[in-house]
C-alpha cells in the first residue's frame, strides 16, 4: 500500500525549531525525489524543499539557512529540520514526490507565534 505519514509538527515561539518526519510505504520511494509543501492559511500550497535520490537538496528562498531536508532511504522516511522559524512560516506541512505523484497524507500542523 502506497502512503505518506507527517508527523512533528507543533506550536512554537518565533525562533524555535521543530523536525518533521515523513514516512512513506510502497515501492516508489528509493527511486523518487521527495519534497516537502507546505498551506499556509488562506495561501496555496507551496514546495518548500526537495531531496533527491542522492540527497542532493534544494530548498526555497524564503527558508535557506533555517530549513534543512534529509532522507533516509533504509527507513523510507524524509525530514525537515525548521530552525529560527517565523509566524510566515505557520501552514500544514505534507511530503510527496517531486511531482506529486503520491495521494496526499493528512500533513502536520505547525504553527509559529510571535
Amino acid at each position: 500500500q502506497v502512503q505518506l505519514m507527517e508527523s512533528g509538527g507543533g506550536l512554537v515561539q518565533a525562533g524555535g525549531s521543530l523536525r518533521l518526519s515523513c514516512a512513506a510505504s510502497g515501492s516508489f520511494f528509493n527511486d523518487n525525489t521527495m519534497s516537502w509543501y507546505r498551506q499556509g492559511p488562506g495561501k496555496r500550497r507551496e514546495l518548500v524543499a526537495s531531496i533527491t535520490t542522492r540527497s542532493i537538496t534544494n530548498v526555497l528562498d524564503s527558508v535557506k539557512g533555517r530549513f534543512t531536508i534529509s532522507r533516509d532511504n533504509t527507513k523510507k522516511m524524509v525530514y525537515l529540520q525548521m530552525n529560527d522559524l517565523e509566524p510566515d512560516d505557520t501552514a500544514v506541512y505534507y511530503c510527496n514526490t517531486v511531482s506529486q505523484s503520491v495521494a496526499w497524507g493528512q500533513g502536520t500542523q505547525v504553527t509559529v507565534s510571535s
